[in-house]
C-alpha cells in the first residue's frame, strides 16, 4: 500500500489551517470592541479550534503510524522546539507587563509551565490568555500519543487500538453528561463560568476532534478516492452542528456538539488530504502564508488587538468601526510574522541541528 507522504506540500491542509486561525481570529475579536457584522460571522469561530485538533490528531498520528521503532526522543524533541519557544515568550510577555494584558489575572505560572492551564481554568477571575487552553490539550496528546503507540506495538493491542479510541470517543459524551448534571446544574449563579471549567477547556470533554483525526491518520488511504463525499458531508455535517449550537440551549451542544463537529471536520480534513481534492490540487500563496503563521497568531493576537486598540482608539478612531478591524488585522499579522522570523524559525533551525548530531 502506497502511503502519501503528509507534508507542508499538502495544499489542502494549508487551507484548512487558514480557515481555522481566521474563523478563531474572528471569534475571539468579539471579546473587544467590534464591528456588528464580526458578531454574525464569527459566532460560530469557536470551533475552528476543533478544525485544529482534528488537524493535530491527523498529522501527529499520521508521522508516527509511519516511524516504526518510534524514537521519543526525536520527536519530544520536535515538539520542544517547535512549541516552546514562541509560548514562552507569550507567557512572559503577559506576566512581565500587565498593559498588554486583554484581562487584569492570570492562573498561576506554574499552570502555564506545565500546560495544565485548561484543568480548573476560572474565566470569570483568570480570564487572561485564556485561549491557551487548546495548545494545553494538544501538549498533553504529544506526550501521550506516542507512549501509547508503542505500547500498543510492544505488546501486539493493535487488533483492539480501534476498540480503544471508540471507548474513548463514547466516553466524552459520559464524561459531559455527568459535568452537566452535577457541575452546571446545580450552579446558582455564573452558570456559564461553570460550562466554561468543566465542559469546554477540561480535556477530558474535548477529546473528541483529536481522537477524529488519529482515526482518520489510520485509515487515510481508504478514504482518499470518496473525496468529493466526504467533504459534501462534512459541509452538511457541520451545517447542521452549526443549526444545533446555536441556540441559548447548552445542553445540545455540551453533550453532542462537540463530536457533531470533530466528525464533520473529519470528513473535510480527509478529503482535504485526498490527491483527487481540488483543495489539495490548487495552492494559494495567501492560505500557504496564514497556515504558516498560524501558530504565532494564535498564540500573540489578544494582545496585539488589546494593544492597538488601546493606541489607536486614542487617535480618535472608534474601536467598534471596521477601520479599527482592519488596523488590528494588520497589526496582529506584522506580529506573528515577527514571532515567525524572529523566533520560531531560528528555533527550527536549531532543532535540525540537534537531531543531526
Amino acid at each position: 500500500m502506497q502511503h502519501h507522504p503528509i507534508t507542508r506540500k499538502l495544499h489542502g491542509l494549508d487551507h484548512l489551517r487558514a480557515f481555522a486561525i481566521t474563523f478563531v481570529f474572528l471569534f475571539h475579536y468579539n471579546i473587544f470592541g467590534h464591528p456588528a457584522w464580526i458578531s454574525t460571522i464569527g459566532s460560530f469561530g469557536w470551533t475552528g479550534v476543533d478544525l485544529f485538533f482534528v488537524l493535530s490528531g491527523f498529522l501527529i498520528a499520521g508521522q508516527l503510524f509511519n516511524e516504526d521503532p518510534i524514537s521519543l526522543k526525536t520527536f519530544y524533541t520536535k515538539r520542544v522546539f517547535r512549541i516552546f519557544p514562541a509560548y514562552f515568550l507569550i507567557v512572559a510577555l503577559y506576566f512581565l507587563f500587565p498593559y498588554l494584558r486583554e484581562r487584569d489575572t492570570l492562573p498561576p505560572l506554574w499552570k502555564f509551565l506545565t500546560f495544565t492551564q485548561n484543568l480548573g481554568l476560572d474565566l470569570k477571575h483568570t480570564g487572561a490568555f485564556s485561549h491557551a487552553w487548546s495548545l494545553c490539550i494538544e501538549e498533553q496528546f504529544y506526550l501521550l500519543l506516542p507512549i501509547l503507540i508503542i505500547f500498543f506495538r510492544t505488546y501486539d493491542l493493535n487488533q483492539i487500538a480501534p476498540w480503544f479510541i471508540a471507548s474513548l470517543f463514547l466516553a466524552g459524551f459520559g464524561v459531559r453528561f455527568y459535568c452537566w448534571n452535577h457541575f452546571y446544574l446545580p450552579a446558582t449563579e455564573d452558570n456559564w463560568m461553570v460550562w466554561y471549567k468543566w465542559i469546554y477547556y477540561p480535556t477530558f470533554s474535548r477529546l473528541d476532534g483529536l481522537l477524529v483525526g488519529i482515526s482518520l491518520a489510520a485509515i487515510k488511504e481508504r478514504l482518499y478516492k470518496y473525496s468529493t463525499p466526504l467533504l459534501i458531508a462534512g459541509l452538511l455535517i457541520l451545517a447542521a452542528a452549526y443549526i444545533m449550537c446555536d441556540s441559548e440551549d447548552l445542553f445540545n451542544e455540551s453533550i453532542y456538539g462537540f463530536p457533531l463537529i470533530a466528525i464533520g471536520y473529519g470528513c473535510i480534513v480527509a478529503a482535504a488530504a485526498s490527491p483527487d481534492c481540488f483543495l489539495y490540487k490548487h495552492g494559494n500563496a495567501l492560505t500557504r502564508s496564514l497556515a504558516a503563521l498560524s501558530y504565532a497568531l494564535y498564540l500573540s493576537h489578544k494582545i496585539v488587538i488589546n494593544v492597538t486598540q488601546k493606541i489607536v482608539s486614542a487617535w480618535g478612531i472608534d474601536t467598534k468601526s471596521s477601520m479599527m478591524f482592519v488596523i488590528c488585522t494588520l497589526t496582529c499579522l506584522a506580529a506573528a510574522w515577527l514571532l515567525r522570523f524572529l523566533i520560531e524559525k531560528p528555533f527550527l533551525r536549531w532543532r535540525d541541528k540537534v537531531l543531526l548530531r
